[in-house]
């Protein structure tokens, strides 16, 4: 095999980025799996240079240059800049591959635009495109594994990759580890609810953890697992054995039917500091909460009791929500979501809109079934911009006008202050604040109004958001032109519309090429 010279990007950011919280935390938001694929391919005898893109950065001069392969990693909002990359580097001559969430959620479309693009990725799917490194037309080629990898290389593997990144981080600097894929609940619209869960080697866990003391006196880690803890025992006897109590800083997603005040009490011993736990809906998917037989009131005041008792063992806590399910209706869940607020003030609600990423989740068929995917550009698919779903039990302005209504209560005076009075520590004082007052509090207020009052004031404008029109409004289109900057020459200006039914449209299952 000739030794290839391989460009890797991360596309943390879909474009230019200077809020305060892009500049603090979005090196820390650094995927493991472009790590992964880099340094498979150094294994391979390859030359590999990477970049992790943070929005601070001058892409153009930032790019691998003279290169024969680029791997490109995107979340759906960044599928427009990546589209944009791969058309540049194909006029080079550059073979491009898509990976991330987007390539597994809207592959027909990306293969529009990529030579390959993967689904589920191991060291054979990477070795398949390295032994066939040659463009691929007029459409890319689908590659995906049968599941997930069983195990990925440690960090001292990947140093090389992270270490870059990390120095891009000015105050905290959280290194991503991962220890389990997949997840054992089976929430409708989730991305790994059809993954098979699988807890990842745990003496890699180990040597991870000891490599990392020889880099930080007091290393901060950030699980990526989509559940944390499933295999409680064994992934804090890991921690346990790998050196003293409380010798690292961990943040981790998990279910509030995992952290239990037994399991904070040990949580609390070995480090962690900051909790994500779902809460979603009061009314669905209770399972992940342990409240799956309860009424919406009685639900509020466990899950609040449950949050105000896991701040006796950990700083932070954020709690997160879908907004717009079909559960959902009236006032009603807009109003216990404020009680909620009330009664646990120090912790940090995150809001999302209810999305349909094309192929992510077994409910996003049905919703297409029932008509009612809209084809926003990718670009507004992150949980917030945009809803890509008519609301069942809502009209658009009601819908809006309830969503501002909570979140400029989540994000008052009077509720910012007394967040940052009830959490226990300075660090998680300041996060709270900073994320309440940047893109993520009043930014998404702000975003809210305009969007409200283009749909009472603009009869095209709403006609989209109703799916009578399939013109973009030009308030979308400029905004993409804004955040793409030079790389909007690049964009294929046909990409700007995909097909939000493809998943339905889906006529044979033999379109994918497996990987063993």
């Amino acid at each position: 095999m000739a030794k290839l010279r391989i460009g890797v990007i991360d596309l943390v950011s879909k474009g230019p980025n200077n809020t305060l919280w892009a500049t603090t935390m979005h090196a820390n938001l650094a995927s493991i799996m472009p790590q992964v694929v880099a340094t498979w391919c150094e294994q391979q005898g390859h030359e590999v240079s990477m970049i992790c893109y943070t929005g601070k950065e001058d892409l153009s001069k930032e790019l691998p240059v003279n290169i024969d392969l680029v791997f490109i990693s995107s979340f759906t909002q960044a599928a427009f800049l990546a589209y944009a990359l791969s058309n540049y580097f194909r006029s080079k001559g550059v073979v491009t591959v898509l990976g991330g969430p987007h390539a597994r959620c809207y592959p027909d479309d990306s293969v529009k635009y990529f030579d390959y693009v993967l689904g589920f990725t191991n060291q054979s799917t990477i070795a398949e495109i390295l032994d066939n490194c040659t463009p691929q037309k007029p459409v890319g080629k689908q590659l995906s594994a049968l599941k997930q990898p069983a195990g990925l290389p440690g960090i001292r593997e990947r140093w090389k990759f992270i270490e870059p990144t990390l120095k891009k981080a000015p105050f905290l600097k959280m290194v991503p580890m991962i220890g389990s894929m997949g997840c054992p609940y089976t929430c409708p619209f989730c991305i790994d609810s059809t993954v098979p869960y699988q807890s990842l080697d745990f003496e890699t866990i180990k040597e991870d953890l000891r490599f990392l003391l020889t880099k930080f006196k007091k290393p901060t880690i950030g699980w990526h697992d989509p559940n944390f803890g499933v295999r409680f025992e064994e992934n804090m006897d890991a921690i346990i054995s790998a050196a003293p109590p409380k010798s690292f800083r961990f943040f981790a997603e998990s279910s509030l039917s995992i952290l239990t005040e037994k399991h904070l009490k040990v949580l609390q011993q070995n480090g962690f500091t900051a909790l994500l736990p779902g809460v979603e809906s009061w009314y669905d998917l209770g399972n992940k909460s342990r409240t799956s037989r309860i009424g919406a009131e009685q639900k509020v005041e466990q899950i609040a009791e449950h949050v105000n008792m896991m701040f006796r063992y950990v700083s932070y806590v954020q709690t997160n929500f879908v907004l717009g399910l079909d559960s959902d209706s009236g006032a009603e869940p807009f109003e216990l979501t404020k009680r909620f607020v009330d009664k646990t003030p120090g912790a940090f609600p995150g809001y999302s809109l209810l999305t349909a990423f094309g192929e992510a989740a077994p409910l996003n068929l049905e919703y297409q079934r029932e008509g009612r995917v809209l084809p926003f550009p990718f670009h507004f698919l992150n949980n917030h911009l945009a809803m890509n779903l008519k609301p069942k039990n809502y009209e658009w302005v009601d819908f809006y006008d309830k969503v501002i209504d909570l979140t400029e209560y989540t994000f008052s005076k009077k509720a910012i202050w007394r967040r940052f009075v009830d959490n226990p520590g300075y660090p998680a004082k300041w996060m709270n604040l900073m994320r309440a007052i940047s893109q993520e509090g009043h930014g998404r207020i702000r975003f809210y109004r305009q969007v409200r009052n283009n749909l009472l004031k603009d009869k095209a404008f709403r006609d989209y958001f109703e799916g009578e029109a399939t013109i973009l409004p030009s308030f979308y289109t400029d905004i993409i032109k804004k955040d793409l900057g030079v790389w909007w020459t690049w964009f294929p200006k046909e990409a700007m519309e995909h097909d939000a039914y493809a998943y339905l449209h889906k006529k044979t299952k033999g379109s994918v090429l497996s990987v063993a």
